[in-house]
């Protein structure tokens, strides 16, 4: 699936898809940034909206210890 219109994707339903392609399709966060041509800040942005942040161990997003800015 593209993500070139991650921005307009309800967050909940970006999480899986993002990290399904992260597990899949992709060696890191800065190769699937790279790969679908989309801003790795305004992504994270998007995700740490509702609670997930990247976690470069596991490569994929996690509930952030913080919550949900």
């Amino acid at each position: 699936m593209k993500l070139t219109n991650f921005t307009a994707m309800d967050p909940h339903l970006l999480l899986g898809i993002v990290n399904t392609a992260l597990r899949n399709d992709a060696d890191d966060l800065a190769d699937l940034v790279a790969t679908h041509d989309i801003e790795e800040q305004a992504l994270c942005a998007k995700l740490l909206a509702v609670g997930y942040e990247y976690d470069p161990v596991s490569r994929q997003f996690r509930a952030s210890p913080a919550g949900a800015e």
